[in-house]
């Protein structure tokens, strides 16, 4: 239960009659009108200063230079310098302004609240919920339009620079989210060493881990095509599993009458859940299991999700057998691989 100290001495409840607050004594703005208004512009410039930093925040951000030559200021990024300065006043002027605003407008009378053991009675929660509006009532912010629109604004103001932020996450991705290197006739190889791979080599029931033989091409000087960032970041999407099984237990889709050879499927590794890698094989089943979260895939029924997760089937990667008899890519995937994204198109085996 709250109540002020002048009551404390009639409440017979109370533990303790008196706990020895001094005297209120009023402050000057409790008193004179003329230093409660110079206090509430005082808060106001506050929040006001508040939002101004924010705004040099978005300004700096693009004014000063990074990369290669930076800006630079007392020996230290201009970006940097800029960005952190304005930000930190920004927070600072509210921070002061507040403060200010507590200690000179706020009512400053004593509210002594006494903790109880348990569940507060029907009395006390009323009596709180009406501390509670009295609270609100002397902070004045109902009555105070100038500090209660200058906070507002610069609160709201602090969510530039997230929005201003987020253009550091990177460039959009455009397409690289739904294509691979895969192309026309280029083979499937093991992805230890590289080895391509003749329908021959396969048994019936086996699993393989491969790549696209690009990924082990070099150049005219014996250096890598791809190496790096990018060649991480392409085998992250390109990965595939090759499946043999019995010809007669392959169910085809529509179009996809001519995608394997003998028997042999090729399908995209990664899971169409959170993009876990997938090689769990169980041969008698013709079934794929993500070791992640359980998501099953039917690898003689085009991918299909019978159970787990997965709201998409695995991609597929159409093959074919080059003048030289081993296995190659006809076409990149027709769909993205990896898991789903909202922008993701809604494609559905019919």
């Amino acid at each position: 239960m709250s109540v002020d100290k002048h009551e404390l001495s009639t409440t017979e409840t109370d533990p303790i009659a008196d706990p020895g607050l001094p005297e209120h004594e009023p402050r000057p703005t409790d008193v004179d009108d003329r230093a409660e208004k110079r206090a509430e512009r005082q808060v106001a410039s506050l929040f006001g200063l508040s939002t101004v930093f924010t705004l040099l925040f978005c300004v700096s951000y693009f004014v000063f230079k990074v990369g290669h030559h930076p800006s630079v200021i007392w020996g230290f990024g201009a970006s940097n310098v800029a960005l952190g300065l304005c930000l930190g006043l920004a927070l600072l002027c509210i921070g002061i302004g507040t403060i200010q605003w507590a200690r000179k407008l706020m009512a400053d009378h004593e509210i002594v609240e006494y903790r109880h053991p348990a569940a507060s009675s029907e009395e006390d929660r009323r009596a709180a919920l009406e501390a509670l509006a009295l609270g609100s009532e002397e902070s004045g912010i109902a009555r105070r339009p100038l500090i209660r629109n200058s906070l507002l604004g610069a609160v709201a103001a602090l969510g530039l620079p997230a929005i201003i932020a987020l253009r550091d996450l990177g460039p959009l991705p455009g397409d690289k989210l739904t294509r691979t290197v895969w192309k026309k006739g280029m083979r499937v190889v093991q992805d230890v060493d590289g080895t391509p791979i003749k329908p021959a080599d396969m048994e019936i029931g086996q699993l393989v881990n491969a790549e696209p033989a690009l990924f082990f091409e070099t150049n005219d000087h014996g250096e890598p095509v791809i190496e790096g960032v990018k060649l991480q970041t392409e085998k992250a999407k390109a990965a595939v599993i090759m499946v043999k099984m019995q010809p007669d237990d392959i169910k085809p889709a529509k179009g996809r009458e001519n995608w394997g050879v003998d028997g042999i499927l090729c399908y995209s590794k990664i899971c169409t859940h959170v993009g876990c890698p997938i090689s769990l094989w169980e041969q008698q089943t013709h079934h794929l299991l993500c070791p992640c979260h359980q998501s099953t895939f039917d690898l003689a029924d085009n991918g299909r999700v019978i159970f787990g997760p997965a709201a998409r089937h695995l991609p597929q990667l159409p093959l074919a057998v080059d003048a030289e008899g081993y296995l190659v890519a006809t076409s990149d995937f027709t769909e993205p691989v990896g898991p789903s994204f909202w922008e993701r198109d809604n494609y559905e085996l019919k």
